[in-house]
């Protein structure tokens, strides 16, 4: 059965990987998690990929992703109650499922947050720009990619200098780009039940919210649902910093939840009001026209609030872009934080500033890899490839999410007492996982074809999509490998259990997890 054990004193969490225990509260982790999936920069880069998969039913696509979404935070939440470790999904599935799994998983997590790295670097570049009518620079490939580099160092001090400072700047990040959505949404769709939004509006019909209103197709409804997972994605942030708030075994999970019920909310709103002030067609600011698939909020809000009210919206995507930028980046150096302390990757990447106290070489190896990255793929292929990053990064989340739902399934199974904890900790992420899975094989099988292709792009004869998605998640296999070879490696990969977080947490005392069992706490030994 799931038992939250009282919480430990501050010293004894910060005696585990050396992070500052206590420093975050519900509302600071709620902040995080919804600052993390950064809505206004996930709305204007994935919502045209959304509604040229499903045209007028993509708040169909919105309302599925939902579900999963949902699911796999009740994962979460159920894993992190009984082992708080910052490493989330890669220490979870490593104990379910065998090391090799745990590190697939872990690469998976990574490559995924220096994959997304890329496109947010290139809305704040482009947008740094755009917010001073300096649009000629914010086209030239040289000057955005260098404002985007910029923007990425700057996240990467904020996330280094510490925890307390990183989620005030999310709130005052947050709180501005939420505030011109709502209101972008109701001036729109004021304007389009007044008539005065244009030749393009169309009035919301009930029709919007039913899959099999015009026959849709399981790939165009699976190509959908996987872009509007990346946009929900993030969440999951609230869970990474489990060691760092003030009940790591209750808090993280709850705010997962409740940011993913929040975010249901934020998503519908704008999807409506988009789609209806600006219709589902290629001319103008329709949201299947060219420019919509790399920026879908940009012309809307320019009609919709006009200049002053455009330079607010410019604003608060900018806004939304650095802060997923920081919230990608703390999570990410988390990870490594604990695999390098399990041995799954260099030790140097467990080392942890004296002052801060957080993740020094995993914080700036991120920042490093992402503007490494950023700058590879914007001059392999400019504005083209990035767009096939959000499908590809949306084929790595459904992967790691879902094996984190099934992790959740195994590690509680025949381990619970009622029927509301079967539910909660088997029966929904299990449900979870296999529709992520399921959705992922179904549009990496599509993405295949360079017809297919979000982007259009070809890399030897196969979907640029399925390539950066796919292909780089198979990349880890030989990384993996690789690793092995070293003594870490071995040491990480030949051993036979893996001390559980319970331990660092709460000291010694506990029954050690191992794999296909959570750890056991002696008050939770004895009531099972």
């Amino acid at each position: 059965m799931i038992v939250t054990p009282r919480p430990a004193d501050a010293s004894a969490r910060v005696a585990g990987k050396g992070l500052k225990a206590g420093a975050l509260g519900l509302t600071s982790t709620i902040v995080i998690a919804v600052a993390s999936t950064a809505p206004a920069y996930a709305m204007t880069s994935a919502l045209g990929s959304v509604v040229s998969a499903m045209r007028t039913q993509a708040p169909v696509a919105i309302l599925a992703a939902f579900i999963p979404m949902l699911f796999i935070s009740y994962a979460y939440r159920a894993l992190n109650s009984v082992d708080p470790d910052c490493g989330t999904s890669f220490t979870w599935v490593a104990r379910a499922f065998g090391r090799r799994a745990g590190w697939i998983t872990g690469w998976v997590i990574i490559l995924a947050d220096v994959v997304v790295m890329a496109n947010l670097a290139y809305i704040a570049g482009t947008y740094t720009f755009m917010l001073f009518g300096l649009h000629g620079l914010a086209g030239n490939t040289a000057w955005s990619t260098g404002a985007g580099s910029v923007w990425i160092v700057a996240m990467t001090v904020i996330s280094w200098i510490g925890i307390e400072i990183s989620a005030r700047t999310q709130v005052m990040l947050l709180s501005l780009e939420v505030l011109v959505l709502m209101v972008m949404s109701a001036v729109a769709l004021v304007k389009v039940y007044t008539h005065h939004a244009g030749a393009l509006a169309i009035h919301p019909a009930a029709r919007w919210f039913d899959p099999f209103a015009h026959g849709m197709t399981l790939s165009a409804f699976t190509a959908g649902l996987i872009a509007a997972v990346f946009i929900y994605w993030g969440w999951d942030s609230a869970v990474a910093v489990n060691e760092e708030t003030a009940d790591a075994k209750v808090i993280p999970g709850r705010a997962a939840v409740v940011a993913t019920v929040m975010l249901l909310v934020i998503f519908t709103v704008v999807t409506v009001a988009a789609q209806a002030y600006a219709g589902v067609g290629s001319a103008g600011i329709g949201l299947t026209s060219p420019g919509a698939s790399v920026d879908a909020l940009s012309g809307l809000g320019q009609a919709v609030l006009g200049v002053w009210g455009f330079k607010l919206l410019i604003l608060a995507i900018l806004s939304s872009s650095a802060a997923s930028a920081q919230t990608t980046i703390l999570p990410t150096a988390r990870t490594t934080l604990s695999m390098a302390t399990y041995k799954a990757l260099p030790r140097s990447l467990s080392s942890i500033h004296k002052r801060y106290l957080t993740p020094t070489v995993s914080t700036w190896a991120m920042g490093a890899a992402s503007v490494a990255f950023y700058v590879a793929m914007t001059y392999v292929k400019n504005g083209s490839l990035l767009t096939d990053l959000i499908a590809a990064v949306g084929l790595q989340i459904a992967f790691y999410y879902g094996l984190t739902g099934l992790a959740s399934a195994w590690y509680f199974r025949g381990r619970t007492s009622g029927v509301k904890e079967l539910f909660l900790t088997v029966i929904l992420p299990l449900a979870g996982g296999v529709i992520l899975l399921g959705a992922g094989v179904g549009s990496a099988r599509t993405f295949w074809n360079p017809a297919h292709d979000t982007g259009g792009v070809t890399i030897w004869g196969v979907g640029g999509t399925f390539v950066l998605g796919v292909g780089a998640m198979a990349l880890g296999i030989p990384l993996m490998l690789i690793w092995n070879a070293t003594r870490d490696g071995r040491a990480y990969f030949g051993g036979q259990t893996m001390a559980s977080a319970a331990d660092v947490v709460n000291g010694p005392g506990h029954e050690p997890a191992t794999p296909g069992r959570p750890a056991k706490t002696p008050d939770s030994a004895a009531r099972s």
